[in-house]
Parts: structure tokens; sequence; C-alpha cells
């Protein structure tokens, strides 16, 4: 039994370029457990249109496995997806696929974003989203579809078209809660954040404060997933009522 991670070691795939997942899943890591991340090397690519995004996807596609298997020799007890986009990519059925893909090469369980936000939005019997991303128009297109393809429907997007894969966390709360006041309306019953390297963690936690409704943050959503299909129960405050309730 390993020493720290006595409960469960969890493999964390993030992309090189990604420097917010490694500091929000610490944050909401519990005693016994512990995050051993995997980087897939991707270049910061401009990211100005549709052709650009693609791209990164293609990238991110091209290096995972690489990085799928380094991180298999720590021998982890099960898998996290610390990437959304792709998790999204060409509906339902293929986010289903990629997972039985990324099961079957570790043999080991997985949580992946656009799952995990699906199991979030059942606990709140919510069916219409507001979604805030940080892509270009294609991810958010993607992202839309999968969601109408789980049975919900998606009034707003907002989508911040950030330059580069890095400079997506350079986004800051300010921004992201003028985002949340703007999408928000009488029509939603709660408000999604897709994109990894957007911290939005505890700032989600606050927006549920003053709207009243669930702010669900992508990566609150997977940590939450993951320790809940591990049997981890712990319920602390910080970072919305997924964790405090759920």
């Amino acid at each position: 039994m390993d020493a720290l991670g006595y409960r469960s070691k969890f493999a964390v795939l993030v992309p090189s370029t990604n420097t917010t997942v490694q500091a929000e899943f610490d944050d909401m890591r519990v005693r016994g457990v512990t995050n051993h991340l995997t980087r897939i090397a991707i270049p910061n690519i401009p990211l100005h249109n549709d052709d650009d995004f693609n791209r990164l996807i293609d990238l991110i596609e091209e290096a995972q496995e690489d990085a799928i298997k380094r991180v298999m020799s720590c021998e982890p007890d099960y898998f996290v997806m610390g990437i959304s986009a792709e998790t999204f990519w060409n509906g339902l059925e293929a986010s289903t696929r990629l997972k039985k893909q990324v099961m079957e090469m570790t043999g080991l369980g997985v949580a992946m974003g656009s799952e995990a936000c699906q199991e979030a939005l059942q606990k709140f019997n919510a069916k219409k989203l507001a979604i805030i991303t940080p892509y270009q128009p294609v991810g958010d297109r993607n992202v839309v579809r999968f969601f109408n393809e789980c049975g919900f429907e998606v009034p707003r997007i907002t989508g911040l078209r950030c330059e580069s894969p890095v400079r997506i966390a350079h986004v800051q709360p300010e921004t992201l809660i003028n985002e949340i006041k703007a999408i928000d309306g009488d029509d939603i019953d709660a408000i999604v954040q897709v994109g990894t390297n957007l911290s939005m963690a505890r700032v989600a936690a606050v927006a549920e404060e003053f709207l009243g409704k669930p702010v669900i943050a992508i990566n609150s959503a997977i940590y939450w997933h993951a320790l809940r299909q591990n049997g981890i129960n712990d319920q602390f405050d910080g970072f919305g009522q997924l964790f405090s309730k759920y």
C-alpha cells in the first residue's frame, strides 16, 4: 500500500501547456489520495480561428498515448482525464468511445470532463444550460452538440476565444464573474464552464452563492467524479455544492 496514496493514486493526464489542473486538483485533494500528472507534449500554438483549434485537437490526440504510457509505471489506481475539449469532440458517441479506449489502454477506471459534467448536472436536475468556454467557435459547437445529445438544452454559450493554450490560464476571476453574470438568466437552470486550463473552481463556488443556482466548473466536476467513483465521499466547502452536499 502506498504510504501517501493509501486510498487511491490518481494518474492525471493534462496538456503540457496546462498550468491550472495541477493546482486546482491539489487544492481539492483529500487525505490518502495522491495526484500524479503526466503531460501531453504540445506546442503553445496560436489560436485565432477554427482551423487553429482543430490543429490543437490533432496535436493532443497524436501525443496522448505516449503520455498515458509514461504515467502507468507508477502503478496508479485510477485514471483522470485533465483535458476538456477532446472529451466533448464529435458528440456523445465519440466521448464514450474515447473513454473506452483509455480504459482499455490503462486497465483502469476513467474520469473525464464530459461525463463528469453530465453526472453533476443530474444531481441538480438541470436541463437548460448556459456555458462558458475558452474556445474558438468550433469548440463551442462540439460542446453544445455533446450536451444536446445528452438531453440538455443550451440557450446560450460564450466562447472567450483565448489566443493560445497558455493564455487560457491568464483569464482572471473578474472576467469570469462578469461572463457568468452576462450569460445567466431566468431561463437557465445551471451554468457550466469547460476548458480545464480556465481557473474557475473557486470562482464557481462564489458564483453559486450570489446566483442561487448550480455553477459547475469542469475541474471541480472531474475531481468530484473521480473521488466518488472510488468510493471516497469526503465533503468539504470551498468548491461548491458538488463537494459540500453530494
